[in-house]
């Protein structure tokens, strides 16, 4: 991992994750965000960041600005993140009418809306939260909170303040979400759930990550206690702290906290609000942090040790714990045929070159039925499953059609290059605009990496030394060729 300390991530990290309750790689365990303060950044930006880590669509198109008539009414739907192309309306599902702005701005419309030309940047991440916090009645899912806010807002608390009020005019019918909200001055995260079933409405905070900090979230709850007289850092629903205490889940004595009350542990019921990709990722960043798997509360955000870059995210969005004791493929070990008699320096056993930290659950049965204890499942930060992946940038030094740049992945972020979309762009490859998910479609995008990425897992050991250094070159050439 370059401009990181390999030694630390050998022994620190490995230290740190020891121990770990490990999560087993899963579909429902989907998206991690990486937010980095413009204070904590290698040239200023404020980043954002989403692993779209489950079968949704992959295509995406730029929706143009447009101007409407005043009494126009827009549509609220559920179901558009398993469409084929823009024009498919097969399973969606419309949930009702909101009035119509007289102005919408120009967004990226990916499976989760993520950019517009005013330079706000959304990332996802599900985090589910209490069951019974979920009413259906509620008109708006999560991505097309994102959406509304995308065409109507040019900052991070202008969408946070407009998704509250949709929310409790309209109601949430969606599970416990996490958005990561940026813009070119700052980074917030806002996570939301559904009111319960006797209510149509919803709760919410938002907690602002300082300049100079990072934060992660990956589906798990992270947000803890809200001071809400410090407007400057916190937000929150009128009822943030009533919905709990009505329905049991704050005893009202207590400090009140967001993920103990709507969440209460993580996704591996543990009584946390990180599990192992927060952990991984806050102490590669923050290794002086002495952050270790026996907290039972993560903080929010952390100082980083260096400043942070664009390639220092991809690298860790690319990441499966590799120098680790978590490393999956090191775990698969092989006899050392190169090693000759009298050869004491040499390991008896290596990583096999069969091994990939990418092995499905039924793989990885096959070893431990061989009796191998040394292999198991665990949830990578990188996946297979992953549809898409953004990295988004906000420059306030820059004018608005390039100052914001998302750079895309398409399937595995651990082996797919990435390339820039513009906030300024008007269109995109007609390859993008068509969803590979569906069925094999060389029309499609996704298929000219998703195809290359499963063969080079057949022998990972030999083909990362081609796949990995051309990966990260256009990382490089785009940092070199941006200005």
């Amino acid at each position: 991992m370059k401009g990181f300390h390999k030694a630390f991530i050998t022994t620190a990290i490995g230290i740190s994750l020891s121990g770990f309750t490990c999560g087993a790689q899963s579909p429902s365990d989907a998206c991690t965000s990486i937010m980095v303060g413009r204070g904590a950044s290698a040239d200023g930006s404020v980043m954002t960041s989403h692993t779209c880590d489950s079968w949704y669509r992959t295509w995406m198109k730029m929706e143009p600005s447009k101007d409407y008539e005043r009494d126009t009414v827009t549509s609220v739907y559920e179901g558009r993140m398993h469409t084929e192309y823009p024009g498919d309306t097969d399973g969606m599902k419309k949930k009702g009418e909101i009035p119509q702005a007289r102005h919408t701005y120009r967004y990226l419309d990916t499976a989760y809306p993520c950019l517009n030309e005013r330079q706000l940047a959304i990332g996802e991440t599900t985090f589910s939260g209490r069951d019974t916090m979920r009413n259906e009645k509620g008109m708006f899912m999560i991505e097309e909170l994102q959406r509304i806010a995308l065409e109507r807002c040019s900052t991070a608390r202008e969408a946070i303040k407009l998704m509250g009020r949709l929310i409790e005019k309209y109601g949430y019918g969606d599970s416990g979400e996490c958005l990561t909200i940026a813009d070119p001055r700052e980074v917030w995260i806002f996570e939301v759930l559904g009111e319960g079933p006797k209510k149509v409405g919803g709760v919410w905070a938002a907690q602002r990550i300082p300049d100079d900090e990072i934060a992660v979230s990956a589906n798990i709850s992270r947000i803890g206690k809200i001071n809400l007289a410090d407007t400057m850092n916190y937000m929150a629903s009128k009822n943030v702290t009533k919905v709990a205490k009505e329905m049991g889940l704050w005893d009202g004595k207590e400090d009140f906290s967001f993920w103990k009350a709507y969440s209460g542990t993580n996704y591996l019921n543990e009584p946390k609000n990180y599990s192992v990709r927060e952990l991984y990722i806050m102490s590669s960043l923050a290794p002086e942090a002495g952050f270790n798997a026996s907290m039972t509360e993560l903080p929010l955000s952390v100082k980083p040790e260096k400043k942070v870059s664009v390639a220092d995210v991809a690298h860790l969005l690319a990441s499966y714990y590799e120098g680790t004791p978590e490393n999956l493929s090191g775990r698969l070990m092989v006899k050392n045929k190169d090693k000759k008699e009298g050869e004491s320096e040499k390991p008896d056993r290596m990583v096999s070159d069969f091994a990939n930290p990418w092995m499905r659950p039924d793989e990885i049965a096959v070893y431990e039925a061989m009796g191998d204890s040394t292999m198991h499942n665990i949830r990578t930060v990188s996946v297979p499953w992953c549809a898409y992946s953004t990295i988004i940038q906000c420059r306030d030094w820059l004018p608005d059609a390039v100052g914001g740049v998302a750079w895309i992945c398409l399937d595995n972020p651990g082996q797919s290059p990435r390339f820039p979309i513009f906030a300024g762009n008007t269109e995109l490859p007609k390859l993008l605009e068509i969803c590979g998910q569906h069925r094999r479609r060389d029309d499609s995008a996704l298929w000219r990496f998703r195809e290359g990425n499963r063969l080079a897992t057949v022998r990972w050991g030999d083909s990362r030394k081609t796949m990995e250094p051309a990966r990260d070159y256009f990382i490089a050439k785009g940092m070199r060729e941006l200005p």
